[in-house]
Formats: structure tokens, sequence, C-alpha cells
């Protein structure tokens, strides 16, 4: 045997090394057969892709203990930081499919960890843990979609210490594929702002709730328009205790600033190299123009992974920090013009639809980047917050410029 090969065995392997090839390894032998569709795919823009699948996948994780990998034990694994950010990365190195359960592991499960009495855990985690209960946002509506704290759906109390919903939610992921839904609804009338708001866990398939398809030009349809009409919320299904919504949202967004947006950045850098290879291929390499763009892609990512580890630093402040302030509006900006150099990278390939696999992902990738910088919080609610809350200047007057 070579020596340096014995040398090199002789090293040992380090926790997070030999972590790191567990879940490769773990990847490798479950993506794979029936599975192996779904690599790279059910991500932003291609969430209706083999939903029933993708389900079948969350069990499959499930079943080897790889859902809610942060949640404390005895729910989750009781990871540390530094071994989701292992896990994110590896899942999405092996092409792991969009996670169907992102909303209910990645937002409502920490939401009930932290603000949730044990009734709640009891009752709302398993679910969530095991792959088999799904879960959708209901924030948006037709006038409150950036400003959140302008929700007009209200709740009104019943004698029974229930709550009958009366309202419209929007731009609601996935609702149909969906079991239950969060909802923050109004609950004192009168109230404005973040104030009078409760946050509300509600099933789906009941009496008053109507969902709605919103079909897209693209011919896609996992947005959906929820209607309610006197569909209620038990009195034990109110998060944080009537009138505390708009603390739970907001450590909502808290969790949504969390360890997955280094997975996110794994799939960024994904589609770099769909763009970077599709140069390579049809010749726009050779345009110095493209390969500038090309360049400067590749360092607004790092710029992105760095301050996402800036962020993860201060995991445990109880404030969202300058770091997590600028989060939002960096990566979809950045996003919007990696769609915009994927369009022109393919050129006149871009125009016409197509099922080509090393063109239809650019496609996707181009038109769905178009909403980054609106959904979520526009680019101009996201620098308001950055004025605001980061650099602690006054907010504008109403009516005045």
């Amino acid at each position: 045997m070579d020596a340096a090969v014995k040398k090199n065995r002789s090293v040992p392997i380090s926790g997070d090394e030999a972590f790191r090839r567990e879940v490769a390894a773990w990847m490798r032998k479950h993506l794979a057969g029936r599975f192996a569709k779904l690599k790279h795919r059910g991500g932003p823009g291609d969430e209706e892709f083999e939903p029933q699948l993708r389900k079948d996948w969350e069990r499959e994780l499930a079943k080897s203990h790889w859902t809610c990998v942060g949640y404390p034990k005895p729910w989750g694994r009781g990871l540390s930081i530094g071994q989701q950010v292992i896990f994110q990365e590896e899942y999405v190195r092996a092409g792991g499919p969009g996670r169907i359960s992102l909303l209910g592991e990645g937002l409502l499960g920490p939401a009930v960890l932290s603000f949730g009495t044990e009734d709640q855990k009891q009752r709302h985690l398993p679910g969530i843990v095991a792959g088999t209960t799904y879960w959708a946002q209901g924030y948006s509506e037709p006038n409150a979609g950036s400003d959140l704290s302008n929700v007009q759906t209200r709740c009104e109390p019943q004698a029974d210490g229930s709550w009958k919903v009366y309202g419209q939610k929007i731009w609601t992921s996935l609702a149909h594929e969906s079991d239950w839904i969060f909802v923050l609804a109004r609950a004192e009338p009168g109230s404005k702002g973040g104030k009078g708001l409760n946050f509300l866990l509600m099933p789906l398939k009941q009496a008053g709730i109507t969902i709605r398809p919103i079909r897209q030009l693209t011919g896609g349809r996992e947005f959906n328009e929820v209607f309610f009409d006197g569909a209620v919320a038990r009195a034990e299904d109110v998060i944080g205790g009537p009138g505390n919504g708009w603390r739970v949202a907001m450590g909502l967004l808290e969790a949504e600033r969390g360890v997955s947006t280094l997975g996110q950045q794994m799939r960024f850098a994904y589609e770099f190299d769909l763009v970077v290879n599709a140069a390579k291929r049809n010749g726009a390499a050779k345009d110095p123009a493209i390969r500038q763009r090309i360049a400067q892609a590749w360092v607004g990512l790092r710029a992105l992974r760095y301050n996402a580890l800036r962020m993860l630093a201060g995991a445990e402040a109880t404030a969202l920090p300058r770091e997590a302030l600028v989060f939002k509006y960096g990566w979809s900006n950045w996003h919007r013009d990696l769609g915009k150099l994927a369009a022109d990278v393919l050129g006149t390939e871009a125009d016409v639809v197509s099922n080509d696999p090393a063109i239809r992902p650019l496609q996707q990738l181009f038109f769905f980047s178009r909403a980054d910088t609106i959904y979520a919080g526009t680019n101009e609610i996201q620098l308001n917050l950055i004025a605001e809350r980061g650099l602690g200047m006054p907010k504008e007057p109403r009516g005045e410029k």
C-alpha cells in the first residue's frame, strides 16, 4: 500500500466530518429508486412537481430522524448550529428536493416550540416531525402583503372560547396540498398595526374555508386564495394567547432567517453552476460582458454566505441583528439578477418554452426570480426596515414625501 495512503488513513476524522459523511451517504442511498426523479426538483417556481412523491420523501426522511434536525430533543435531533449547516449543505449538494414541509417544519414548528403551551406542542409537533401533517401560511392579503401589520381578516370570540374567522388570504403556497393553516387575524375591532392580533391554527378541511387556485402565466398554480366565512379556530389553538399574534409572527421572521438560509444558498450555487455550464455549452462564456456578470454573481453569492454565517453567529440573540435585516434584500436582488443572467446566456433559447433539462431550469429561474423582490416584503419595505430598525432613522410621516 502507498505510504501516503497509509499516512492519510491514520489521520482521525473529526466529528463534523464524520457527520457530513453520514448525511452524504444516507442521501446517496435513499435519494434513489423511485425518489431519484426528485433530485433538484420542487424548489421555488417548481413547487407543483410530484407533491405526493415529495410527501412520501418527507416520511422517508422522518424514518431516519432527518426531519426537524434542529428541534430540541425529544422532538428532533437537537443538532448544533454547525451540524444543522452541514445537513443543509449535504442535503442540497445531493440534490435533495424542495421540502414540501417547509412551512410546518421551518416556521410553524419553531413558533410552537417558542410560544406554544405543552398541550399545543403535544398535538401539533408530532405530525410535523413525522412528515404526515402539512401547513400553509395565512399572512398575505390583497391589501396586506408587504405591510403585514395591515391585516384585515378578523376573528370573533365565541361563547365556548373558540374564534370564528372572516376574511381572505392570498398567495397561499400549496394550500391545496396542506392539512392546516396558521392565520394572523385581527381580534380587536378598531385596532391598528401589530396590536390586537391573534395567531390561529386552523384545519383547512372544515366548513367556512374555500381554497381557489391562482393560475399563473407559466401554467402553474402552486399559489391559492383562501377565503374564511365563519371557519372556526378552537380556543386551544391560539398560539401565544389572544392579542399576542404580532409577537408570534415576528418570532416566525426570526426562524425564517435561520439555518435554512445556508441551504437556500446551496440551491443558488447549484443554479449558478447551471448558468455557467450553459454559457460554456453555447459559447456565451466568450462574451466579456457575460464573463464579467458571471464573476460578479460568484462574488455576490460568497458575500451572501458570509453574511449568513454572521447571522448564525448571533443565533442566540433576542432581536434580529443587522445582518438579518439586510438578508432578504440581499438575496432577492442577487437572485433576480442571476435570473436575468440566465436568460441572457440562453439568448433566443430562452424565448420558447422548453422541456430540455439544460434549458427548462434556467427558464424557470428567470420567471420565478422576477417575484423575489416582491414576495416576503418588497424592496421598498426592506429598505424601510433597514433604515428604521438597523440605522435608527426616523419614520417618514404618512402623507409626506
